[in-house]
């Protein structure tokens, strides 16, 4: 089994869309207004309106603008660097400034439009490096 995709539901696919494709420098792939997909090497950022919920079931599935638990995160070759690029265009939204982590990342925590963590990670200990070779060039 492979983890392939993790979806945002929201109610402004436009905002998260252009949101996501500044901070990675991807450029999304809008199926229609209510979906789009930002393609990464290692999975997919799906965002999807909230009209979408109706193939699930209804919109009691889910909330949009309302995660308290989960992170989406991005591995990144040079954390600090992120963090100068995206200071001013994050103003306000930063949670926590590059630092070094005890499992050996060094993260950049902020929020999305939609209050949602976003982690900038960089492996930086021998450990994590090995870790996450896999991704290597991320």
């Amino acid at each position: 089994m492979n983890l392939v995709s993790i979806r945002i539901i929201t109610v402004d696919v436009r905002k998260l869309v252009k949101f996501y494709e500044h901070i990675t420098g991807l450029s999304a792939i809008q199926y229609t207004d209510d979906f789009a997909e930002l393609q990464t090497k290692s999975a997919t950022l799906a965002i999807g309106s909230t009209g979408t919920l109706q193939f699930f079931g209804g919109d009691e599935v889910a909330k949009a603008a309302q995660n308290h638990t989960a992170i989406i995160e991005f591995i990144t070759e040079d954390v600090d660097a992120n963090y100068s690029k995206l200071a001013d265009f994050l103003q306000g939204r930063i949670v926590q400034k590059p630092t070094t982590m005890p499992w050996g990342n060094r993260s950049f925590l902020f929020r999305d439009p939609d209050g949602n963590l976003v982690n900038f990670f960089t492996p930086v200990t021998p450990e994590a490096i090995r870790k996450f070779d896999k991704h290597a060039g991320a």
